[in-house]
């Protein structure tokens, strides 16, 4: 698996449990706050057709949202199984 960026927020809890699931599971993940990353915020709001969703996940070249929060489906997304 290559990097993985994760564009959060200090006040999501949506965020903070996806971190918890990549730390549990030893990936390593890049975080990109985008209320202090230039023109993260425009990214992620384009990402999501025009909504600010948060955790935002770019991984191999593509773009997914994890929220709300879902273990199963991050698991998916990030090809664990």
């Amino acid at each position: 698996m290559g990097t993985i960026k994760m564009y959060t927020t200090p006040w999501c809890g949506d965020c903070r449990r996806a971190k918890a699931f990549l730390r549990a599971r030893g990936i390593a993940y890049e975080e990109i706050n985008i209320e202090e990353s230039p023109g993260a915020a425009e990214l992620v709001t384009r990402q999501n057709r025009g909504r600010r969703k948060v955790p935002t996940f770019e991984a191999e070249g593509r773009f997914f949202d994890c929220s709300p929060f879902d273990a199963e489906r991050l698991r998916r997304e990030l090809k664990l199984d």
